[in-house]
């Protein structure tokens, strides 16, 4: 659950710090390691940011990706921890 944690909060603090650059014309974090703290289990963090900072909201891939990703992070979570217990 600490990973979980930790990795949300980078998610969220990457979509925030890349809003902050898209603002000022600096150097940008690709969409590639955005899409990578979401996968890596900051899923919820990035949807969060996206809307927070209303960054990414209108680049589709975005929009569909991040809960589409959150819902097979659920699904994954569901039948590996919910269906076997031990």
């Amino acid at each position: 659950m600490l990973y979980l944690l930790i990795m949300n909060i980078i998610a969220f603090i990457l979509f925030g710090l890349d809003k902050k650059k898209a603002q000022s014309g600096g150097w940008r974090i690709s969409e590639f390691n955005l899409f990578l703290a979401a996968i890596l289990g900051g899923s919820l963090g990035a949807w969060l940011a996206m809307y927070t900072f209303r960054h990414k909201t209108r680049h589709m891939k975005f929009v569909i990706g991040i809960p589409l990703i959150i819902l097979v992070q659920f699904a994954l979570y569901y039948v590996f921890i919910f269906r076997n217990p031990y």
